[in-house]
């Protein structure tokens, strides 16, 4: 289906068309009418399908041709300017802004991609949409606040010091939406959801898209939905058909030997590899580095900027080989990946679509290669089971002996010169005696606790025997 025959604003059209599209997805083709309706939405497609212009594109749509509603908030807040120490503070100096939509989603990344969309998308409209997330300077944002903001993606976190500092006002939001459903209303986030929901209306559209839906999210998810309309373009947790998916069987120390191999012998031309921890993913890097293979390392733990420089360079060719956790795996949207290489199985077998979801992109072809250690062989059936999709793996043999890697005697040093030690055990002995002796003072003489002294004859008298002699 065309995009002009969605019934979408001539603005908008023009605007999916300079991206380059001309032909709905099927998950945009299922779920722009339905929204356009105000009907609440329950989306659920695989990672690249554009999940993301399902939502935005009919957002803008609504937003445009429907009058900004007027919210009673009293009279704007004053600066009280003889407290200088609050010249430099983050909390508003006036009227908070009321934005008419609000996007949820689990990372700052998802959270600037789908900035990005929007604002590619509205470019031939007066709209303003902002991106909140953590991580950086909250000033900025604030400062950004105090003007009209139609739309906001923002991360809970943020979105609640916000909140908090009363930079923000939700009580004219007209549509709600949380991305990757499945994660925002897991137990790490359902907390924040709730107190969230507080803030806005009762009367809103609210559209919930993921790639997975497993049932316990699903049941939690229609607490939230009114009368919604299912939209499910492929079997849940589906990976995409254009796909190539393989594994190893291999032991965790072969690991860095067999990913050195596969990125020097096989087209691998940019590679995007799953770590399960931080730390994992900064010693992958590491290693990688010490055999003249350029990495970087994407995770929870780097700044802001770092992320994002180290994505940008990623994109940009700069770096052939990106590193990331599973925070990235739901905010990474790069053109060309030619392969995700899962380093770590995941502990869930829905978080192993997303990752592979980085590849195959827009009707694009891909690979994914998992690495399993024996171990680890449950996890490799659950994915499977998952997917509906069976897993060949070959058995992964080092250059050398497993002994050999797993006990590295370390080299002898040169023993020093060293004077000949005491008896350990009078040593021993003394210390335990010292130990026990109580100080308690000038000891006296002929003591029940202790032997008389022998004593010493005086000198002037020792020398008077010596005289007489």
């Amino acid at each position: 289906m065309q995009f002009k025959d969605l019934l979408l604003a001539e603005p908008v059209v023009r605007a999916v068309a300079r991206e380059g599209y001309s032909q709905a997805t099927p998950i945009q083709a299922q779920s722009i009418p339905p929204v356009l309706a105000g009907r609440d939405v329950l989306g659920c497609a695989q990672t690249g399908t554009g999940k993301t212009g399902a939502f935005a594109l009919p957002i803008i749509h609504q937003l445009v041709n429907r009058p900004k509603p007027v919210v009673n908030d009293g009279p704007p807040q004053r600066r009280n300017t003889r407290q200088r120490s609050r010249s430099r503070s983050t909390a508003p100096t006036g009227r908070p802004s009321q934005p008419r939509a609000l996007v949820l989603c689990p990372t700052r990344e998802l959270a600037t991609q789908i900035t990005d969309r929007f604002k590619a998308y509205s470019r031939f409209l007066p709209m303003r949409t902002l991106a909140v997330f953590g991580g950086v300077s909250k000033g900025n944002q604030v400062r950004k606040l105090q003007r009209d903001v139609d739309i906001v993606v923002a991360t809970p976190g943020r979105l609640l010091d916000l909140l908090n500092d009363k930079a923000i006002d939700l009580r004219g939001i007209e549509i709600l939406v949380l991305d990757e459903a499945d994660r925002m209303l897991d137990m790490g986030f359902i907390h924040d959801i709730r107190r969230i929901m507080t803030h806005v209306p009762k009367r809103r559209q609210t559209l919930l898209f993921s790639a997975t839906m497993p049932k316990e999210i699903r049941s939690l998810a229609d607490t939230l939905l009114n009368d919604p309309v299912s939209v499910q373009v492929d079997p849940v947790a589906s990976a995409a058909v254009a796909i190539e998916q393989s594994g190893y069987i291999v032991h965790r120390q072969d690991k860095p030997d067999l990913l050195i191999r596969l990125l020097n012998e096989h087209a691998v031309t940019r590679p995007l590899v799953f770590t399960r921890t931080k730390y994992g993913a900064d010693k992958l890097v590491k290693r990688l580095r010490r055999v003249g293979i350029d990495a970087a390392a994407i995770h929870g733990d780097k700044t802001q900027s770092a992320r994002t420089r180290a994505l940008e360079a990623f994109r940009n060719g700069d770096v052939p080989v990106l590193v990331a956790t599973d925070i990235a795996a739901r905010g990474i949207d790069v053109q060309k990946i030619t392969h995700v290489i899962n380093y770590d199985l995941p502990e869930v077998p829905e978080t192993y679509v997303h990752r592979i979801g980085r590849t195959a992109r827009a009707g694009a072809s891909g690979i994914a290669i998992s690495f399993c250690d024996p171990e680890q062989k449950s996890l490799l059936r659950a994915i499977e089971r998952l997917t509906e999709t069976p897993i060949e793996t070959t058995r992964f043999k080092a250059d050398r002996p497993r002994e050999d890697r797993e006990a590295k005697p370390k080299p002898s040093k040169p023993r020093a010169k060293t004077t000949p030690k005491r008896n350990k055990s009078a040593k021993a002995a003394k210390t335990s005696n010292s130990r026990g002796k109580k100080k308690t003072g000038r000891r006296r003489r002929g003591g029940p606790s202790s032997e008389p002294r022998a004593k010493r004859p005086h000198a002037r008298t020792t020398r008077r025997r010596s005289a007489s002699a």
